[in-house]
C-alpha cells in the first residue's frame, strides 16, 4: 500500500479489500510520495506551512475523550506528540508538477538493480517463500513483486514517525476522519506489542513495514509467520511477506493462475483499454491476439481483460484476475503493472526489462542508474540538485529545465533518454575528473590507513630503528674516512711520482 512518491519510492498504501474503492485516490497519493521520491523538500516550493501547536494539543484532548480511542486511552497518553509534524500536511497537499508517462514509471521501478535484488532475494528467502506459497496459494514471484515495489526489498521503509504523523493529520488537513481510524489502529499495534515504537516509522500517511501496510489493514490481515508471538512486518522478513500473500488472497487471488501476458494485437483490431471486460480467453483468440511469439494463447486463464497502459500503439497485456489484486494494493494500473512484470522478471531471472512491444515514445525512461548519472551531471554542471539518490522528483526536474533554457533545449523538464544523453555528453570532461579526484582521494585514504595501521610496528620498532639507524651512521661515517684516506694515499703517491 503505498503511500510514496516514485519511496519509493518510491514508500506506500495498503488498504483492507473493501476500502480500495472508497480512498483509491488517497492511495495513489501516498504511492506517488513514497515509491517515486517525493518528500516534504519536494512537496511544495512555498515556505514550508506552520503548525498551530497550541490548536493541535486542543485537538488531541478532545480525540482521546471521543469512542473510538476509549480503548488506548493509556496508550494514547504514553505516545502522544508534544507537537505535530507540518511537513506531512505538505505531503497531503503535494500536487507534482511534472506529469509521469507510464514508460517513466515503469522504468524507475522495474529495473536491472531491481531484477538482480530480486533474484538474490528469491534465493535467500527460498524456504519462507516455498511456506507462504504452500500455506496461502499465491506464487512467490507475486509476493517479491510486491516486496520490491513497496520497499525495494526492505530497503526503504519511511522515515517518518507513524504516531505523529497520524496524530497530525487528524487533526489538520483533508481526510481527518480517515486518518482518525488509522491514529486508533497504530495505537492498538503498539498496545498489542506487535511493533516497537522505535521501529514504527513509515511514510508520511502512516503506511510502515516491508511492505508498507496501512494500520487498519495490519490488523486485518498481519500474520505472525515466524511464530515468535509478533507480527513484526519492520523486522521479520517472514511475517512481511505472509502478511502479503494474506492481503492477495483476500483480494481474491487465484492461485495457480499467472496475473496475464504481453499478446501482439492485429492491426485491424478496435482495440479498447478496459481490463474489467473479461472475456473468455477463446474470444480473444478469435480476434486474432497471439502471444508476442506469434504463438497461440494458452489456457492458463479462463478470462481476461485488455490492458493497454498507453493506448493501442504501446504494449499490449491481457490480465487475468490476479492482476486485480494487485491493483488492490494500491489502486493503480500502473502500480499494478509494475509488480506483474517485476514478479515475471525475477521468476525468468532475466534482467532485460523492455517489453516485447516497445512504448510509443522517442524518449524512454531511465532507469535508477541513469537517473543517478543525470543528478550527478546536473550537480557538476552547477544545477544543483543536491543529493544524488536515483530519484527523479520536482527539484531534479526544475533543474533539468533550467539547464534545457540554458541550452536551447525545449524546458520541458522531462527526465529520459535524450537528456540523459545530453547530459552525459556536456559533463563528460568534468566527470572523468571527478572520478580520477575520487581515485585520488581513495589512493591517499589507503595510504593513510596503511600509514596508520602500520604506526604501532614502527612504534614498536623505534628503539631498534634509532639503534640501527646510529649504527648505519658509524658505517657512514666509517666509509668516508676510508675514502680520505684512499685520497690521501693517492695524492702523496702523486707527489712522490
Amino acid at each position: 500500500m503505498s503511500l510514496k512518491s516514485p519511496s519509493l519510492s518510491s514508500n506506500i498504501c495498503v488498504l483492507a479489500p473493501s476500502s480500495v474503492a472508497r480512498l483509491s485516490g488517497l492511495c495513489l497519493l501516498f504511492s506517488a510520495s513514497l515509491l517515486l521520491g517525493m518528500n516534504s523538500s519536494q512537496a511544495a516550493q512555498a515556505e514550508a506551512p506552520t503548525l498551530d501547536n497550541q490548536k493541535f494539543n486542543a485537538c488531541l484532548d478532545n480525540l482521546v475523550q471521543t469512542g473510538p480511542f476509549a480503548g488506548v486511552k493509556d496508550t494514547f497518553a504514553q505516545y502522544r506528540p508534544q507537537q505535530g509534524d507540518p511537513s506531512v500536511l505538505e505531503s497531503l497537499d503535494y500536487q507534482p508538477e511534472f506529469a509521469k508517462e507510464p514508460w517513466d514509471y515503469l522504468a524507475s521501478l522495474v529495473d536491472e538493480e531491481r531484477v538482480l535484488d530480486g533474484i538474490n532475494a528469491s534465493n535467500q528467502y527460498a524456504d519462507i517463500l516455498a511456506r507462504i506459497e504452500s500455506e496461502y496459494g499465491v506464487n512467490r514471484y507475486d509476493v517479491l513483486g510486491v516486496w520490491g515495489v513497496e520497499s525495494d526489498f526492505g530497503t526503504k521503509l519511511g522515515k517518518k514517525d507513524v504516531v505523529e504523523s497520524l496524530a497530525t493529520l487528524s487533526c489538520f488537513g483533508r481526510r481527518q476522519s480517515y486518518f482518525r481510524g488509522e491514529y486508533v489502529s497504530a495505537l492498538k499495534i503498539l498496545k498489542q506489542g506487535d511493533i516497537d515504537k522505535a521501529d514504527f516509522k513509515g511514510s508520511w500517511a502512516g503506511a510502515f513495514g516491508q511492505t508498507q501496510f496501512m494500520p487498519s489493514t495490519f490488523l486485518q490481515l498481519a500474520q505472525d509467520f515466524d511464530g515468535d508471538g509478533r507480527k513484526d512486518l519492520v523486522n521479520s522478513q517472514a511475517d512481511a511477506l505472509a502478511s502479503t500473500a494474506n492481503f492477495l488472497k483476500n483480494s481474491g487471488y487465484q492461485p495457480g493462475q499467472p496475473w496475464g501476458y504481453e499478446v501482439l494485437l492485429p492491426a485491424s483490431i478496435n482495440a479498447k483499454n478496459d481490463r474489467k471486460n473479461k472475456q473468455p480467453i477463446s474470444h480473444w483468440r478469435s480476434l486474432g491476439l497471439t502471444l508476442t511469439d506469434g504463438s497461440p494463447l494458452p489456457d492458463s486463464l479462463a478470462s481476461a481483460g485488455l490492458f493497454l497502459p498507453s493506448g493501442k500503439n504501446g504494449p499490449a497485456f491481457l490480465v487475468g484476475r490476479n492482476f486485480d489484486s494487485f491493483y488492490a494494493y494500491n489502486a493503480s494500473e500502473n502500480y499494478a503493472l509494475a509488480i506483474a512484470h517485476l514478479s515475471k522478471q525475477i521468476e525468468n531471472q532475466d534482467t532485460n526489462v523492455e517489453f516485447a512491444t516497445a512504448w510509443p515514445t522517442d524518449d524512454p525512461g531511465l532507469s535508477r542508474k541513469e537517473s543517478r548519472e543525470v543528478q550527478e551531471s546536473l550537480n557538476l554542471l552547477g544545477y544543483d540538485v543536491g543529493e544524488v539518490d536515483g530519484i527523479i522528483g520536482d527539484g531534479t526536474r526544475r533543474a533539468i529545465q533550467k539547464y534545457q533554457a540554458d541550452n536551447g533545449l525545449e524546458p520541458d523538464g522531462k527526465a529520459g533518454k535524450k537528456i540523459h544523453q545530453h547530459l552525459m555528453d556536456s559533463s563528460a570532461e568534468l566527470r572523468q575528473a571527478a572520478q580520477q579526484a575520487e581515485a585520488d582521494e581513495t589512493s591517499l585514504e589507503s595510504e593513510s590507513s596503511i600509514a596508520t595501521g602500520s604506526s604501532s610496528s614502527a612504534k614498536n620498532a623505534e628503539a631498534k630503528s634509532d639503534s640501527s639507524g646510529f649504527l648505519q651512521n658509524k658505517s657512514l661515517m666509517a666509509i668516508a674516512i676510508s675514502l680520505l684516506i684512499l685520497l690521501a694515499i693517492i695524492i702523496v703517491s702523486r707527489r712522490r711520482h
